[in-house]
């Protein structure tokens, strides 16, 4: 009997396993069938180094879009990254334990906020800074990072705090044996030990920046052209995605498909840059 709960157990995990990567396949499948032909009719480069996006003039070229989500993403790692990992060493090695039991429900509870809810709060909060601060609108790709930057703290500083409290104690306490003091043992000892699974965070981190939809929208001023500056008004490929998809129809349709392609490659290329830069440092 326990023989057989235990081979049904291995079947319905392998069931479970199959199942998920069956669903990647044909969500591949489905984008490059539909957006590869796309990219072939308006033209490959056209469509990827165009600077004019005008469907009514068949005109799709999604450079701008791109430079907006590079742009947006970068920011949001300059920002969000070095705050969330040094968040993530003050919470598993410098935090009271009487601190700890309001921070850490409350990292848990910014990752639970729907991405509207942020959006709301960039448009009513941030975008107003931004205005008195700069001038213009306040929807800028400036904007948009910090928002971002604050929307992957939660899985930064998760995944980072584990990485850290997974290293052996004897790191730091060697570090202290060899006269260390207790940031340089937290930091040069137990810190380089947990780099793998940082970057895991960090990698985490920008899948959702480069990802997220609905609070980019409506803090980052959907403007169809290549920034000049961090201050001007940005469209990603995420926002150009939703933004028109609900009235698109035909080889409108299909170049949105397409740019869902891109999206996919360019989070792909994102993943395995970051899976290299991994086997190395290990």
């Amino acid at each position: 009997m326990k023989n057989f709960r235990e081979k049904s157990m291995e079947l319905l995990f392998l069931i479970c396993a199959l199942v998920s990567v069956f669903s990647v396949i044909v969500i591949c499948v489905f984008l490059f069938a539909n957006g590869v032909p796309a990219m072939k009719e308006v033209g490959f480069f056209d469509f990827i180094f165009g600077t004019k996006w005008k469907p009514s003039s068949n005109l799709f070229g999604i450079w701008p879009f791109i430079v907006g989500s590079v742009y947006v993403t970068a920011g949001a790692i300059i920002i969000g990254v070095p705050i969330g990992i040094l968040t993530a060493v003050f919470m598993a090695k410098f935090c009271p334990p009487q601190l700890y039991k309001v921070l850490k429900p409350t990292i848990n509870l910014m990752a639970g906020i729907p991405s509207v809810v942020y959006g709301f709060f960039g448009l009513v909060v941030i975008v107003p800074i931004m205005q008195q601060m700069f001038g213009g609108s306040g929807k800028s790709v400036l904007t948009a990072s910090v928002l971002l930057g604050i929307m992957i703290l939660p899985t930064i500083i998760n995944v980072s705090e584990s990485a850290i409290r997974a290293v052996p104690n004897s790191y730091y306490e060697g570090a202290l044996a060899l006269g260390a003091t207790h940031e340089r043992s937290v930091f040069f000892a137990m810190l380089p030990a947990a780099k793998s699974g940082i970057l895991a965070g960090v990698i985490l981190g920008v899948g959702r920046a480069i990802g997220e939809t609905m609070a980019v929208i409506m803090v980052s001023g959907n403007k169809t052209k290549v920034p000049g500056s961090i201050f001007a008004g940005v469209r990603t490929l995420t926002s150009n995605i939703v933004t028109e998809m609900g009235y698109a129809a035909d080889l409108h349709r299909e170049v949105l498909i397409a740019t869902a392609v891109v999206l996919f490659v360019f989070i792909l290329i994102i993943n395995l840059a970051f899976s290299a830069l991994k086997r190395r440092s290990e």
